[in-house]
């Protein structure tokens, strides 16, 4: 019988958001004390990273390079395991951990914190804050959280639904919890906070479904906002009251027309995650994300560059204030965010060969640039990756563009697609090699305007079309020729010379983040689960562990009594595993998500996961005429896709309709699809969207690729 695996129920004895389970060589030892000493800016600047890991990618200037140099290249061989700790949840995970005395905080899906014993994994605490599911409809990509801040004896969290919390870092007690969003708009949070010299730095998510983007301080005392600046301007070009005026007044009213879909549906531009303390400028730099609707003709049909889409922006700590700018795709058509890690560094690009304090960054568009960080000039940049929609670059950084990358009713199949040629996933520096290291990819997408768009912010809202070039009855092997396209490499960048040292290929796209280390290596987990050590200097695989579940989250690295740890979370999920099924192999088992934990010597073992089969059998016989069937594709495409995957094909992280039994049943298929009666598991009610003929063709459209992949896969004789 034809099966396929999903994910069952959480372990034996692991409750949901109230405990977990640890594995662990030394499981009889007492949890470290949670003392807790003071975390501020001066210890995050002076010892961060080192033997404790106190911000989100090491430290300030986020380069994921860390000097502990106990593990080498030629001792890694003996790496194992010390610990695990299961997650408690069956969705994606993608922080990267916090250590700070000893203790280990992280988070998972829903937003949920953990504080472990990081020597051991035993457990101190876990903190649910109580998520309604029914806001998963809000999060384009999975309901992710990428981690917590530390300071002051406090750890904050940014909630999936809109809210900033401050957790008592010894107890997990709420101290503050602040809505930085409004919550009736389909904003979300998964990005890590940042925290400075007393204030929380935090941004959204939401671009997709209609909304402004911004990024807040607030108080880490009280939890009350001190500044904020919007990334887009107000619909009436009018002040807000907010740090970024001028901002607008003197450069960003004047990119936007007075028409377009960006007056009602908010324009987009979230800050989602890169957020970066510069402390010899005193700035806070940070990332900016995608237009809304991506496509600039509907968005504003006037073309201009809408400013601060797409770009990496620098504002003064203390108030907000604008300081500069850099757009790297401007008048963004494509999904191109600027949201990807940003790195602060000290390259030999000054005069003479002088120390030159730069930005760089690797974002979605596929080019890698290098920018002054005092003033935001544009130095270089050079493609690190196949790209198809520009021909380079101009003096000033300015692309010159495809022209059929401004796509229209014909389609154009572009590099990089909107999965960009790097995403989310962390890259590193190492500064003794004068290196980047990129977590890479090749996904391509094609783009047609949506004949049928119309604004709907509070839901998929991009006014491209996801059904173009496609038909309800693929042809043999389509599925296995579009899984060949896509492709993932770990790349050593050198930034000065802006061009591959060495490249590590793999055998599909969206592979994790990576952790530097003075010990000469490069770790990196992938998606098929194998977590590895590269050299350094020439990409030779050292090392590597199956995590018997996906590693796409960034590696970190840490030291307790003088003995060297290295640590991952794993899980079954994100925005790949969402919106691409059809990319995953059987190798990569759903399964509940962990902590593991790597030291020299280590003997512990990482448990193979409990599986449950899924018959893959239709659950009725296909109906529906050419017309419902054609209606059915383009109505899933519009609505199911980015969830269930194209051409109804899931990765298991949500149910694989096809196998739905709901899909026998055209009644019961209108309780879930239109009345929302699974509202509570997160699949909200879509009858604002879709008619009860709409929701039937679609269910004909499904039923169709059940029968067709059985065919497909059937013995040819």
């Amino acid at each position: 019988m034809l099966v396929n695996w999903i994910k069952i129920g959480l372990t034996t004895g692991c409750l949901l958001a109230a405990s977990a389970c640890s594995d662990s060589a030394d499981n009889n030892e007492a949890p470290a004390a949670v003392g807790f000493a003071e975390v501020d800016t001066k210890r995050i600047l002076e010892t961060s990273p080192g033997a404790e890991w106190l911000s989100h990618s090491g430290g300030y200037d986020e380069q994921r390079h860390s000097p502990l140099a106990q593990i080498t290249r030629e001792n890694v061989s003996n790496l194992g395991v010390a610990w695990t700790y299961d997650l408690a949840t069956n969705r994606g995970v993608e922080a990267t951990p916090i250590v700070v005395d000893g203790v280990m905080y992280v988070t998972s899906a829903w937003s949920l914190v953990y504080a472990l014993d990081a020597r051991t994994g035993a457990e101190l605490w876990v903190y649910d804050p109580a998520v309604d599911k029914r806001v998963a409809v809000n999060a384009c990509c999975d309901v992710v959280n990428r981690g917590v801040g530390v300071y002051d004896g406090k750890i904050f969290v940014g909630v999936i639904d809109g809210r900033l919390e401050a957790l008592d870092a010894k107890t997990g007690a709420v101290i503050w919890s602040t809505v930085t969003v409004d919550q009736s708009k389909p904003y979300t949070i998964t990005g890590a906070p940042r925290v400075v010299d007393g204030l929380v730095l935090i941004g959204n998510g939401g671009a997709e479904l209609g909304v402004r983007g911004y990024i807040s301080a607030y108080s880490a005392e009280t939890g009350k906002l001190v500044w904020r600046f919007y990334t887009v301007p107000n619909p009436n070009k009018a002040p807000d009251g907010a740090a970024s005026d001028t901002a607008f007044t003197s450069v960003g009213n004047i990119s936007w027309g007075d028409e377009g879909a960006w007056v009602t549906d908010g324009g987009g531009g979230t800050v989602w995650d890169s957020i970066v303390y510069d402390h010899v400028g005193d700035q806070i730099i940070f990332g900016v994300g995608n237009g809304s609707p991506w496509n600039r003709t509907i968005r504003d049909p006037a073309g201009g560059d809408n400013l601060f889409l797409s770009s990496i922006v620098a504002v003064d700590i203390k108030t907000g204030t604008y300081k500069w700018h850099f757009q790297t795709t401007p008048g963004d058509n494509w999904d191109y965010t600027a949201t990807q890690s940003i790195i602060l560094a000290n390259l030999p690009l000054g005069e003479n060969g002088a120390p030159r304090r730069v930005v760089m960054q690797a974002p979605k568009n596929g080019f890698f640039y290098v920018l002054d960080a005092e003033t935001g000039d544009f130095i270089s940049a050079k493609p690190f990756g196949p790209q198809n929609w520009a021909q380079g670059l101009d003096k000033n950084g300015r692309p010159v563009e495809n022209p059929a990358a401004r796509y229209g009713k014909a389609s154009f199949t572009q590099l990089p697609g909107a999965m960009g040629a790097h995403n989310w996933h962390p890259m590193a520096y190492n500064p003794a090699l004068g290196l980047a290291y990129i977590p890479a990819q090749e996904i391509p997408q094609a783009y047609a305007l949506d004949p049928l768009w119309k604004s709907n912010p509070s839901k998929w809202n991009t006014g491209t079309d996801a059904s173009v070039d496609l038909m309800v009855d693929l042809p043999p092997g389509m599925i296995k020729f579009l899984r060949s396209t896509l492709k993932g490499r770990l790349l050593a960048w050198d930034p000065v010379k802006q061009e591959a040292r060495w490249s590590v290929e793999h055998e599909n796209a969206w592979n994790g983040g990576v952790l530097s280390t003075a010990g000469g290596l490069v770790f990196q987990g992938k998606i098929n689960g194998e977590f590895a050590a590269y050299n350094a200097e020439n990409g030779s695989k050292l090392w590597s562990e199956d995590l018997k579940s996906g590693g796409a989250s960034g590696p970190a690295t840490f030291e307790i009594d003088g003995e060297q740890y290295v640590t991952i979370t794993t899980g079954w999920g994100s925005g790949y595993a969402l919106f691409a099924g059809f990319a995953y192999d059987e190798k990569v088992v759903p399964t509940i998500g962990k902590v593991v934990t790597f030291k020299l010597g280590g003997t512990a073992r990482i448990a193979d996961p409990e599986l449950a089969y899924i018959e893959r059998t239709v659950k009725t016989e296909r109906f529906g005429t050419a017309e419902q069937l054609q209606l059915g594709l383009v109505q899933y495409a519009r609505n199911c896709s980015v969830c269930h995957g194209p051409v109804a094909i899931s990765s298991g992280v949500l149910p694989d309709l096809r196998w739905s039994a709901y899909g026998g049943d055209g009644d019961a298929w209108q309780a879930v699809v239109g009345e929302g009666v699974l509202a509570d598991a997160g699949m909200v009610s879509f009858s604002a969207f879709l008619s009860a003929e709409e929701i039937e063709a679609i269910r004909a459209y499904v039923v169709a690729q059940a029968h067709n992949s059985l065919a497909e896969e059937a013995p040819k004789n």
